[in-house]
C-alpha cells in the first residue's frame, strides 16, 4: 500500500524537489528526459531482475524486481544530471540500475546507483554536466531538505552518516577559512547550497550500499568529507562530493568486514532475520 514504505517517501520528496526545482529555479530540464530516466531505470530493473531470478530460484531465494528502487535512482539522476542527448540519460539511467547487480560482494552492491549513473555519464560521454549551484543558497530549501530528510533518516537510523559527514566536512572548511583569514560570510557561502545538503541527506546515506555497522558509517563519511574538502579546494573540482563518494565506495566493504553488523533490510521481519543470522554466526 502507497506510503507503508519508508521508499514511497522518499519518491514523494524528490518528485516534489524536481517540481519545486523546475517551477522555482527555472532550471535547463527538458521534461523528456524524465521520462527517459525513468522508463531506463525501470526497464533496466525488470530485465536484470528476471535475468537473476533463475539463478535465485536455483538458490531457493526469491528475487522481484525493486521498482522503488529504481524509481528513486530515475529521480535522483533526473535533480542532479545534465545532458544534451537523451542517449546520455538512458546510459546513465541504465548503467546506474546495472551497478548494483554487478558490483556486489556478499550480495551487497556498494556503490550509490545514482551516483555510479552521474560519474558514468561523465566520464563516458561528452555532454553530460553536474550543477552543484543549481539549487542556490536560500535558507528555505535548506528547512525543507532537513525536515524531508530527517523524515526519513529517523526511520532508517542513518543520521550518524550525515551528521558525520557534515561535521567534519564543516570543520575543515572553518580551518581553511581561520587559517586563510578570511570572513565568515565566505565559510557560511561554501556551506550553504542546497546539493551539498541533497547530497548529505539522501545520496550518502542509502542504506543499502553504506557500511552496515554505525562506528563503520562514521570512519566512511569522515573519509569521503576529508577527499571532498581535498577535492574541492586543492583541485578545485566542482562536483567534489561526487566524485568522492563514488572513490571511497569500494571502502565500505572494507568497512564491513572490519565491524560485522546486520545489512539493512527495507522490511522489519528482514532485519530481524538478518539480525539473528548475525548472531549464529558470531
Amino acid at each position: 500500500m502507497l506510503l507503508k514504505d519508508i521508499r514511497d517517501y522518499q519518491i514523494l520528496f524528490l518528485s516534489l524537489f524536481l517540481v519545486l526545482g523546475i517551477g522555482t529555479r527555472d532550471w535547463t530540464l527538458r521534461p523528456e528526459l524524465i521520462g527517459v530516466a525513468i522508463a531506463t531505470s525501470v526497464a533496466t530493473q525488470w530485465i536484470l531482475s528476471l535475468v537473476i531470478g533463475y539463478w535465485s530460484l536455483a538458490n531457493n531465494k526469491e528475487q522481484s524486481p525493486n521498482l522503488r528502487s529504481a524509481l528513486i535512482t530515475s529521480l535522483g539522476l533526473s535533480l542532479l544530471l545534465r545532458a544534451d542527448h537523451w542517449t546520455t540519460m538512458a546510459i546513465a539511467a541504465a548503467l546506474a540500475i546495472a551497478s548494483k547487480f554487478i558490483f556486489q560482494v556478499g550480495d551487497k552492491h556498494f556503490f550509490n546507483p545514482a551516483n555510479f549513473g552521474i560519474i558514468s555519464a561523465l566520464i563516458l560521454t561528452p555532454d553530460a554536466w553536474v550543477s552543484p549551484g543549481q539549487w542556490g543558497e536560500e535558507w528555505w530549501y535548506g528547512l525543507l531538505f532537513l525536515g524531508t530528510g530527517g523524515m526519513i533518516l529517523q526511520r532508517i537510523g542513518r543520521w550518524d552518516t550525515t551528521a558525520a559527514f557534515l561535521g567534519s566536512y564543516s570543520l575543515l572548511e572553518a580551518i581553511r577559512n581561520l587559517w586563510l583569514g578570511w570572513t565568515w560570510d565566505v565559510y557560511w557561502h561554501r556551506l550553504m547550497s542546497g546539493s551539498l545538503l541533497l547530497f548529505a541527506l539522501f545520496m550518502i546515506t542509502d542504506p543499502r550500499s553504506i557500511p552496515n555497522s554505525r562506528i563503520g558509517r562514521v570512519v566512511w563519511a569522515i573519509c569521503i568529507a576529508g577527499l571532498t574538502f581535498i577535492l574541492r579546494n586543492y583541485f578545485f573540482v566542482s562536483t567534489a562530493v561526487f566524485w568522492a563518494l563514488f572513490a571511497l565506495a569500494p571502502l565500505s566493504i572494507l568497512l564491513d568486514v572490519l565491524w560485522l553488523a546486520p545489512r539493512f533490510a527495507w522490511q522489519e521481519k528482514d532485519r530481524e532475520a538478518g539480525e539473528e543470522l548475525l548472531t549464529q554466526h558470531s
